[in-house]
């Protein structure tokens, strides 16, 4: 296949894709999406005789419009502006998790600050102040006291932008010092691993410990669902353990696996990744 390989920065992730493609013998256009303008109605040279793209922007607002711009111009994309539009804001993402009853912890939004401070008051400490949009646990808060909400609030509030004046509030959920990341294609789980700390905040990306995890029947039906909830595609989907099973607190749309990967050496993720895209409709075989 002729695969628009759509990107913003090339990570270990994205090397790893590369090579794989290549080994597999497909011509790979290499498109950076800081250089193409995007007509309305007119497609970019760069897009033209492209069986598939594969967006691997990390940018929020980057990934989403690529997706967008793409499906404007009939092209198939991987993921599509569905999936990367709902995970991007983690309001649509609860919101869709939940319609779609999967799982997921107890969520309150608020638009105020004194009623972001009753919904914290409510949930009782510890709780979790999130930002609607990010990634890597970052500007993520456990919340203990009632100074420190009036504190992470009121500085949320000075930074201006109007996603910190949305307060994404969730319950702190005592998980056993690690989550569960599964990296799943439509629904169909590829490999799973635990992310392990000290600190409460366990992501890879802030030194969690990576380590295999077996996927159970559960938590293979848990993914599917996800999975179907947010549009589908290729996902990290995040768990965690809460003694009576497991919630669903995350899920990604552009997902790093370049942990999962060296966690799981029985399985190349990777080369997993490209076998799937070579299954999608209209997708010629190298």
């Amino acid at each position: 296949m002729r695969l628009g390989f759509c990107y913003s920065r090339i990570r270990k992730d994205e090397t790893l894709l590369l090579e794989t493609l290549r080994e597999r013998g497909h011509d790979v256009a290499k498109i950076d999406v800081r250089e193409p303008r995007f007509a309305i109605g007119d497609r970019p040279d760069e897009f033209d005789d492209l069986d598939l793209v594969l967006n691997r922007c990390q940018e929020s607002s980057r990934v989403r419009y690529v997706s967008r711009f793409c499906e404007h111009y009939d092209l198939p994309v991987v993921n599509g502006s569905e999936p990367t539009s709902t995970c991007a804001d983690k309001v649509r993402g609860s919101i869709a998790l939940a319609d779609a009853g999967v799982p997921t912890p107890r969520t309150e939004v608020a638009f105020d600050v004194e009623s972001a401070l009753d919904v914290i008051e409510a949930f009782g400490y510890p709780c979790v102040l999130k930002p609607v949009t990010g990634s890597w646990g970052r500007l993520m808060a456990k919340i203990d006291t009632r100074d420190a909400a009036e504190a992470i609030l009121e500085h949320k509030q000075t930074l201006g932008s109007y996603e910190h004046s949305v307060f994404y509030v969730q319950e702190f959920v005592p998980k056993p010092d690690r989550d569960i990341r599964v990296v799943a294609a439509d629904g169909e789980p590829i490999a799973a691993m635990t992310r392990s700390s000290e600190h409460w905040i366990t992501n890879a990306a802030r030194g969690g410990e990576a380590t295999a995890f077996a996927i159970d029947d559960e938590i293979a039906a848990l993914v599917e669902r996800a999975s179907d909830a947010v549009g589908g595609g290729l996902l990290g989907v995040d768990l965690m353990e809460t003694g009576d099973g497991y919630t669903v607190h995350e899920v990604n749309a552009t997902c790093e696996f370049k942990a999962l990967n060296d966690a799981v050496p029985e399985v190349d993720v990777p080369a997993r990744i490209v076998e799937w895209l070579e299954t999608k409709p209209g997708v010629s075989a190298a």
